[in-house]
């Protein structure tokens, strides 16, 4: 399960599902957001009655909550304090979170989001623990 608040306050929650961080790097657009949106709820990372990451996130009826998180982007290969020049402007980044959240939806996924560009307080259980990089600039043919 998972939930982000703002200001002391509840946004969005789930059940079982995925807490989603997405980042949103400079170049990413359209076809990023929607290969983002077809490989989240297709990850067989669910256990299955053996134990095996067999299940996507429809085979357990999960949700997802989707934060928009730059952060993700920064790089702190030298210095002491992270750049963030690799991530995308908000004006380009916010409608390319709500894209994802738009196309999750339209999927039949059940999906919570954080507030862009607030300050949020993002509260998650990690089963397993179990985190999976996406990157769309990283992605194959037919991935």
């Amino acid at each position: 399960r998972a939930s982000v608040s703002v200001e002391g306050k509840q946004v969005g929650a789930i059940g079982r599902g995925l807490a989603v961080l997405l980042g949103v790097a400079e170049g990413d657009g359209g076809d990023d957001a929607a290969w983002m949106a077809r490989k989240i709820p297709e990850l067989r990372i669910f256990n299955d009655a053996e134990g095996k990451f067999n299940l996507s996130l429809a085979d357990v009826g999960g949700s997802v909550l989707l934060v928009s998180q730059f952060t993700l982007l920064g790089d702190a290969r030298k210095g002491r304090r992270p750049s963030f020049v690799s991530a995308a402007r908000p004006e380009v980044a916010g409608p390319l979170v709500d894209e994802v959240a738009r196309l999750l939806g339209e999927a039949g996924h059940l999906v919570a989001l954080g507030r862009f560009g607030a300050q949020m307080l993002v509260a998650t259980e990690n089963d397993g623990p179990v985190t999976i990089i996406l990157d769309s600039g990283d992605r194959q043919q037919g991935g």
